[in-house]
């Protein structure tokens, strides 16, 4: 019997019983028989090279538990989970209802399809590298898959600017993962980073890539991040950046896209080119789309401690760390928080000695 016939007939023994824990597990079924088919894909494209695990079982189960769920793709998306669950739902039912044979697009529709595949590689990188929910900052299963598909796009469409643009910005902020995380997994925000420990590989890499993808003419969304992604690392330390270009390409990516968390980042760029009342400012309007968002909450804490005002900052700390579901963005916006507490200590607050 062939290796690969071994590893399929495996396949088909373990699948049943993984969904059935996947299953109790979560009880959605419609998301574990999706999340099995993403470990069986997995499976059978590392394991023949690989070698099958000593526990197929187990690796299985823990692949499948650690893909997209709903609650990620509705963070992604900025909407609620039953929002999305709903959306998702209602998708897989046109899908099916609508008969449609599977094949490539042409014309305009092959150009809408390219534009829905270069966003969900953007929102499953953007997931990996900064994970919303859960004890880990990064899953670079996640993010490396998504640079892997980047890369497949881009060497079947090279001329294409978004699709390089789109693997630049990737690449360009990848290069910071190593310097994003201490000892203990611990966050550590990028004005205090070792920015010797960033990969200058992938920082090249992504330069050349955006450089070439800018002289193909009309400018995307995803090659205005990448030009901003690479300010950021070209950049010798946080007080050598840019902060009037990346102003700059953040307001033109705004006026482009109209997306808010765009307006946020354009609001800590403000913030360091014209201060933080400036950057309060521009946060006001984003109160209606971003409500209840932790990153409101934190960039309004870091805007507040630029402004001197302390007692905003440590309340404004307290309600981001509340409302995400990222564990490590949860402990350093509480840690934030306590050490603007232990520095505004007054001497009756304080234990006697």
């Amino acid at each position: 019997m062939s290796t690969g016939t071994g590893v399929e007939d495996l396949l088909r023994e373990q699948a049943p019983q993984v969904l059935g824990v996947l299953v109790r597990r979560f009880g959605d079924f419609d998301a574990a028989e999706d999340a099995v088919q993403e470990a069986l894909i997995a499976a059978a494209r590392h394991w023949p090279a690989e070698g099958v695990p000593a526990n197929p079982r187990g690796w299985l189960i823990q692949t499948a538990v650690r893909k997209l769920t709903t609650a990620e793709i509705a963070n992604a998306f900025l909407v609620p989970e039953s929002t999305m669950a709903q959306r998702i739902s209602r998708a897989k039912q046109r899908i099916k209802a609508s008969g449609v044979p599977f094949g490539m697009p042409e014309g305009e529709e092959r150009a809408q399809r390219l534009r829905s595949v270069l966003h969900v590689l953007y929102l499953i990188f953007n997931e990996g590298y900064a994970s919303s929910i859960g004890a880990d900052l990064h899953r670079t299963e996640l993010s490396g898959e998504a640079i892997r598909l980047a890369r497949m796009v881009h060497a079947t469409l090279p001329e294409d600017g978004e699709v390089g643009g789109l693997l630049a910005l990737m690449l360009l902020t990848d290069a910071r993962r190593p310097a994003r995380t201490g000892a203990h997994g611990e966050l550590i925000p990028l004005a205090e980073q070792d920015r010797s420990r960033w990969d200058r590989d992938l920082i090249a890499e992504g330069t050349a890539l955006i450089t070439g993808a800018l002289a193909r003419g009309v400018i995307g969304e995803y090659q205005m991040q990448a030009m901003i992604a690479a300010v950021h690392d070209e950049a010798a330390s946080v007080e050598d950046t840019d902060w009037p270009q990346i102003l700059t390409l953040y307001g033109l990516l705004e006026r482009m896209t109209g997306n808010p968390m765009v307006a946020l980042n354009r609001a800590i760029a403000a913030a360091m080119v014209h201060g933080p009342a400036a950057g309060l400012k521009l946060l006001e309007p984003l109160d209606e789309p971003l409500g209840g968002h932790y990153r409101l909450d934190a960039v309004r804490a870091h805007l507040y401690e630029m402004a001197g005002d302390t007692q905003a900052a440590m309340a404004q700390y307290r309600a981001a760390a509340a409302r995400t579901t990222s564990i490590p963005e949860q402990q350093y916006l509480t840690t934030q928080a306590a050490r603007l507490r232990a520095q505004t200590a007054q001497p009756q607050d304080r234990p006697p000695a």
